[in-house]
């Protein structure tokens, strides 16, 4: 088995000559090195994935993921981890660690300087981390080390970059600090944790595959680290699950099961916000009727004992009004 699949594997990506061992190796250095270029690209994208995430916009934070390079170094990591290239390794792991305290301090500063009084929805979604986002992350890592080894597909690496977004969750770990919110942070933090380990664990595997290096222990306590991610990345995600099928059944029970929207009303959107204490579920609808406090109470009454959980609802009603030309 182990034998078709170094077949497999070189027929498509053919064992690398001298020269080409030589150039990876300085290349990665290069990308690794903590330059002039490498401090201004990490600069710039902090600043601009942390105006986007305070500004909640989803494009410009796009734009902060294509200019990050914190790829570059990793893929030297993985590299020198299995080659035991201690100079190389170091090179590549103090340019990660002074893009990470740079970032952080960044993103801090600006939030602090801004101070928002509520963290938006483009924060919020990188504080949940689960195994989805390790899947990205190994994909990602996987393929990022192919380009590296293949000159010929080198253009995939903004691609790459914007599916595994190191800047943004990196970013939302300082805006954390800068209001206390520990939490958040820490979230975040596992976030840019889980995209770390996952690239270099896949570049790692990609190294070995082709034939640029080989297995050691280094691969082996990557594989083990990752695995211990899998434990809160796992249950995040069986919570995600579980949120995801009481937002059906509350949806359910609130159009077919109580009066209030049962009857009367139109184009009914309901999100349920989980990061508040009871959970918040917002409803916005259209309607011709009038809502009232007391009909609120009943509708959390009913989900309160439907569901054994408690629940706040504000309800957002667009008023309709029926005008006809006899005046009814």
């Amino acid at each position: 088995m182990r034998e078709r699949l170094g077949k497999f594997v070189n027929s498509i990506i053919p064992s690398p000559s001298r020269e080409e061992m030589e150039w990876l190796t300085k290349d990665l250095f290069e990308d690794s090195r903590w330059s002039g270029d490498f401090v201004i690209c990490t600069i710039g994208a902090c600043v601009i994935a942390t105006f986007g995430l305070l500004s909640n916009s989803t494009a410009v934070i796009i734009g902060a993921m294509v200019v990050a390079p914190l790829m570059l170094p990793l893929r030297g990591l993985a590299f020198a981890a299995c080659e035991g290239d201690v100079r190389l390794f170091r090179t590549a792991l103090v340019s990660l660690i002074g893009a990470t305290v740079l970032s952080l301090f960044i993103s801090s500063f600006i939030a602090s300087v801004v101070s928002l009084p509520e963290m938006g929805s483009e924060i919020i979604a990188r504080t949940q981390p689960n195994l989805l986002d390790l899947g990205i992350a190994l994909s990602a890592g996987a393929v990022g080390g192919f380009a590296k080894i293949r000159r010929r597909t080198t253009d995939t690496m903004a691609g790459v970059a914007i599916a595994v977004a190191l800047m943004p969750p990196l970013c939302v770990v300082g805006i954390s600090l800068s209001a206390r919110n520990y939490s958040l942070a820490w979230g975040a933090f596992l976030l840019y944790l889980t995209n770390l380990l996952g690239i270099v664990l896949a570049c790692m595997v990609v190294f070995v595959l082709s034939g640029h290096t080989r297995a050691n222990h280094a691969l082996g306590w990557t594989a083990f680290l990752t695995l211990l991610l899998v434990i809160p990345l796992g249950a995040s995600f069986f919570r995600l699950l579980q949120q995801q099928q009481i937002e059906v059944t509350i949806r359910r029970k609130l159009l077919y099961e109580t009066i209030t929207l049962g009857q009367g009303v139109q184009d009914v959107k309901i999100n349920v916000v989980w990061t508040q204490t009871p959970p918040l579920v917002l409803v916005n609808m259209e309607t011709d009727k009038k809502i009232t406090p007391t009909q609120v109470r009943l509708v959390e009454d009913f989900l309160r004992q439907s569901l054994g959980k408690e629940f706040r609802l504000e309800f957002y009603v667009s008023r309709q009004e029926r005008v006809t030309g006899d005046g009814g």
